[in-house]
């Protein structure tokens, strides 16, 4: 019996370890523009349990009284671990994201770009032979970011509303394989902004933030998990888009802070070749 004991625990350690370990991980790709935290969960096996957790909440338990009913809904064992690594890696990170921001503009938006031609890339692959529906949505989704992208559209609005409406927008990339929060978030012009709040821990910021993450999750996992189990390769097709349209945004940044050099260039190959690291590592480990 004690043996039984010691086996069951050390079985749900090491499965809050691994979870812990999974956070960790989606944690540091929201952090940076390019790899989507919701890639990590589906090559690291959680995706699929994520989803299935995310979609059982119903605050309008809450509202009902039914406080038992809405906390058995929730899938603890697997929300706390990975909230936990979440949380650890985006203050771990956005202390070193504000730090290269601030002091090396220009090889950390290198950095940027790599990651994100190579997410779209990775998208192209995703999604099979091409035909006319799928180059349509792709080039809605390229004019869509290349308009969104221009430097006067939203760099200069960080009012708490449209901070509001970011957190919505950008949680999304959770449950979307192929697109970060941090992109989306680069796409809006509030990346920097956000970054900077969590470095000096503003919490006005971060609880209207949070709040539209929460707000954003709830009302839209269940169209975006329809949305990916019935229109899946048009939705890749629209992010490829996306992503390739945003590209506009480390060019401008790369060009406004020093232009091309040697440095750059390294740094947007290792940004781009680290992607394919990682689908390689997670692929074989799955």
């Amino acid at each position: 019996m004690a043996r039984f004991k010691y086996t069951f625990v050390t079985s749900y350690l090491m499965e809050t370890l691994l979870i812990f370990l999974r956070g960790l991980l989606m944690g540091m790709a929201d952090a940076v523009p390019g790899v989507s935290g919701g890639t990590i969960a589906f090559i690291t096996g959680i995706y699929h349990r994520l989803i299935h957790a995310i979609s059982k909440i119903k605050i309008s338990l809450l509202f009902k009284g039914k406080f038992k009913k809405f906390y058995t809904n929730l899938d603890l064992k697997l929300f706390i671990p990975l909230g936990a690594g979440i949380g650890v890696a985006l203050f771990t990170f956005s202390k070193i994201m504000d730090y290269l921001l601030t002091n090396k503009p220009s090889i950390t938006f290198a950095f940027f770009f790599g990651l994100i031609l190579a997410s779209a890339v990775i998208l192209i692959k995703s999604m099979g032979k091409l035909n006319i529906k799928k180059i349509l949505f792709a080039i809605v989704g390229f004019i869509i970011a290349y308009l969104l992208s221009s430097p006067t559209t939203f760099s200069i609005n960080h009012s708490l509303p449209f901070i509001f409406l970011a957190g919505a927008i950008a949680i999304c990339a959770m449950i979307l394989p192929g697109i970060s929060g941090a992109f989306l978030l680069l796409l809006l012009g509030q990346y920097q902004f956000i970054i900077t709040a969590i470095h000096e821990f503003n919490l006005k910021v971060l609880a209207v933030f949070g709040l539209g993450t929460l707000t954003g999750i709830l009302a839209f996992s269940k169209l975006l998990d329809h949305l990916m189990h019935h229109f899946k390769t048009l939705m890749f097709a629209f992010l490829t888009g996306l992503m390739l349209g945003s590209l506009r945004i480390p060019v401008t940044k790369i060009v406004e802070t020093g232009g091309t050099n040697i440095p750059v260039l390294l740094l947007g190959i290792l940004g781009f070749l680290l992607v394919f690291i990682m689908e390689q590592f997670f692929s074989k480990k799955n």
